[in-house]
This record gives structure tokens, sequence and C-alpha cells, in this order.
């Protein structure tokens, strides 16, 4: 009869390999997918957090289309990259502001003031941006984009309240 200890070394050499082989299939599964569906291109998430790529990729977009909107997207990045630092920068100097400072309630002010002013910019850059690619869009793709997008706003909306009862 085998000791117990043998029976667990060889239980956990199997589960190391079963453990192994599943790891390498998924980086495999990973490279596969990585090679087959090309990454949506560098730009501003316009729309919501998971970025415009969501939807526009549910609209059966030319190639034509795609180019023009990339190339809207790409030429939007440094800005929308900018104002994005900026807000980084002036939410870090308060967060670096003890509240125990003299000054604290005049800097608390301050970085609200002018993240204020950084928000209006961003938003006006995402409603800009947002213009420029409905307007590469057809009149049926506009259609559907604003289904999707009321369609996303009523998902939100009801995971932001629950479940109504």
């Amino acid at each position: 009869m085998k000791s117990i200890r043998s029976v667990l070394t060889a239980t956990l050499l199997a589960a190391g390999a079963v453990l192994t082989a599943a790891t390498g299939l998924s980086i495999a599964s990973a490279a596969d997918e990585a090679t087959t569906a090309p990454p949506p291109p560098p730009g501003p998430h316009a729309w919501n957090h998971r970025g415009p790529w969501h939807l526009l990729g549910k609209l059966n977009l030319s190639a034509e289309q795609k180019t023009q909107i990339k190339t809207i997207m790409e030429s939007a990045h440094p800005q929308m990259q900018s104002v994005r630092e900026q807000m980084r920068a002036n939410s870090l100097k308060l967060s670096q502001t003890k509240p125990t400072d003299p000054n604290y309630s005049s800097i608390a002010s301050a970085v609200s003031q002018t993240h204020g002013s950084l928000s209006a910019q961003m938003m006006s850059q995402r409603a800009d941006v947002r213009a420029q690619v409905f307007k590469v869009l057809t009149p049926a793709q506009q259609t559907q984009l604003a289904t999707l997008e009321a369609e996303m706003q009523a998902k939100r909306q009801a995971h932001q309240h629950g479940p109504q009862q």
C-alpha cells in the first residue's frame, strides 16, 4: 500500500501538470486572439469607459469609415491626453496637501476651479470628436448608434438604481 505522502506527491504533480497545460493553452489562445483581432486604434474614450469602439464595432463600418474614424481619434488624442494629465496633476496637488495645512481650503478651492475648467475642456473635446465621427456614419448607422447609446444609457440607469419593483 502506498503511503499518504506518495499519493499526495503524485496528486500534486498531476495537478501541476494539468495547470501547466491549461496555462499553455490559455496563452496560446490569447496569442491567437491577439493576432486575429487587431486592437482598436489609440485614441480617446469618447462615449464611455470602454471607448467608442465598443459601439462603433456594431455598426458594420466600411474600411474607409474605419480609416476616417481612426484619423479623427488619433488627431484628437494628444490634446485629450494633455488635459487628462493636467487633471491628474491637479488632483495630485490636492491629495498631496495635508488637511492640517493652513492653506488647505484655498488650495482645495483653486484645485476645484481648475478641475472644473479642465473638465469643461475635456467635455468639449469629446463632443467635438463625437460630432466628427457622427459625420462619417451613414444615416442608418447614425440611427443605429443612437439606439445603441440609448440602450446603454438605460442599462446604466438600471444598474445604478438596482432592480425596479
